[in-house]
């Protein structure tokens, strides 16, 4: 290994990918070849968590090693800057490393670089914002200016259809190919970082016609329903229960296949990154991470997207492969310790012998201490959900309606059974909710008394319009206006 025997990183990223969306994870129907590859070949966490299961927290936490608390950020705030702290690539750079980004960041003010050397990015169409666009500069210089969004379909919504330019064009490979360019063009002298983030499965929901037809005759999974769901839900689950209109079983099917075509269409494209890796003779000295912002419920309990603490919202992907002669990972292990987005800033910083920044409220996830339980909250107000998991059992406690769910994840990974008024169970719940109390904080405080949880009444239920389609972008060619109110969210109306 060249440059004073310290490895790279390549850390990968995609966007709304559930944990259990694997082959190596036990689904049944998608392909994901490569990422299977990588957890035979390295460590996947079967406990890992998006702390806050919604976009911006999560990747303030993935490039800061901060929880929200610290952070600031349990909702979404597009407006937010980044806390003034250490971040993931400045402290590389601060160890001598180049450090490189392609793909999504999603961080304001746009183009902040965030500790990167540079930055080729794709943000899903936020020319509001300002931003200048690596991927949409791409797509003019191919004669397709402004036209990422024209086969009509939602960045926040479950219609689908083929990919409506040529595939060279897809924001997939445009990503996977860039950073390809990127290995190729370090610094051989210097180790280096580079950052890989994938905007899909996130919608909208536009794959390639070749891997929607692998999926056309498959048979796919269905959609599980718990018998706590419905009517009978939490409040802040019935927000995200009535945003979105149910499907038909075979309409459900087929976003199902569109999502899955997506994944694998990432998954394959991986292959061209790993490839030039090793064809650049550097494979064996790479230390390779993947992992997810968060999970998409996909028609769980009648839910899409995230934002709630259930399992296929929270719940994401998290492999490491050390390099080649790495001794603190053994291939093919399975670790179920609670692990989240932001203990990956001190574990590669670990592996690479980097000091961890003090600022970083993550531990890493090849030393010895593990955390007995995990603290994990979304959104404030009303809607507000607060988590406390361990290796075994979950409690969510939703403010509105003073509401909590236990769920035993080893016997009822989807849950489907809740367990909260089950007497067997009380003493688990009790000690589960004295840790999350320990852990709220701000507002929240105000939501004890005297030990126990008071919560908040729960409000009537209104219905929203949605007349903006959930966001849904247009032609981009001339620029789309700036919005004076860059914190206004788009797709909230």
């Amino acid at each position: 290994m060249a440059h004073g025997a310290r490895p790279n990183v390549l850390l990968i990223t995609v966007d709304q990918w559930a944990a259990d969306l694997m082959s190596h994870a036990g689904h049944a129907v998608i392909e994901t070849p490569t990422i299977d590859a990588l957890a035979r070949n390295g460590r996947r966490f079967t406990r890992a968590y998006a702390e806050v299961p919604i976009c911006i927290p999560s990747r303030r936490s993935l490039m800061t090693g901060m929880t929200a608390r610290r952070h600031g950020d349990r909702v979404f705030q597009p407006a937010l800057p980044m806390p003034e702290a250490a971040t993931l690539a400045s402290t590389f750079r601060a160890a001598g490393y180049q450090a490189q980004a392609v793909g999504k960041l999603h961080v304001y003010p746009p183009r902040n670089r965030i500790g990167f050397d540079d930055a080729m990015v794709v943000e899903e169409g936020r020319g509001q914002l300002g931003i200048v666009d690596d991927y949409e500069m791409f797509l003019a210089d191919k004669g397709h200016p402004g036209e990422q969004f024209l086969h009509g379909m939602s960045n926040n919504e479950y219609s689908w259809r083929p990919w409506h330019l040529p595939e060279d064009c897809h924001v997939t490979n445009w990503v996977a190919r860039t950073t390809a360019r990127t290995i190729k063009r370090r610094d051989p002298t210097r180790p280096s970082f580079w950052f890989a983030s994938f905007t899909h499965p996130h919608p909208p929901l536009a794959p390639l016609q070749s891997y929607l037809a692998r999926y056309a005759r498959r048979t796919i999974d269905g959609e599980v329903v718990g018998d706590w769901a419905g009517e009978a839900a939490p409040f802040a689950l019935r927000v995200i229960q009535n945003h979105y209109p149910s499907l038909p079983h075979e309409q459900m099917q087929d976003v199902k296949r569109a999502y899955y075509a997506l994944c694998t269409h990432i998954d394959h494209q991986l292959r061209v990154i790993i490839g030039t890796l090793r064809e650049e003779g550097i494979l064996d000295d790479t230390i390779v991470a993947f992992t997810s912002d968060h999970g998409d419920m996909l028609g769980d309990h009648g839910m899409f997207a995230k934002r709630c603490l259930l399992q296929r919202s929270a719940a994401i992907p998290m492999i490491l492969m050390g390099t080649a002669n790495c001794q603190r990972l053994k291939p093919g292990t399975l670790d179920d310790r609670p692990a989240a987005l932001h203990d990956v800033m001190p574990t590669l910083l670990d592996l690479c012998g980097i000091a961890t920044p003090t600022s970083c409220d993550g531990v890493s996830l090849v030393g010895e201490h593990e955390r007995d339980a995990l603290y994990g909250e979304s959104l404030e107000g009303e809607q507000a959900m607060r988590m406390m998991v361990d290796r075994r059992y979950k409690l969510i406690w939703y403010v509105a309606g003073n509401r909590v769910q236990l769920f035993d994840l080893e016997r009822d990974p989807r849950e489907t059974t809740d367990l909260a008024a089950d007497q067997a169970h009380a003493g688990i719940r009790h000690d589960l909710t004295e840790k999350l109390i320990t852990q709220l904080y701000g507002s929240d405080e105000d939501l004890v008394r005297n030990g126990h949880l008071v919560g908040l009444r729960e409000p009537p239920m209104a219905a929203k319009p949605n007349r903006g389609l959930s966001g849904q972008r247009g032609l981009h060619f001339p620029a789309v206006p700036i919005d004076p109110d860059p914190s206004r969210v788009v797709g909230a109306s």
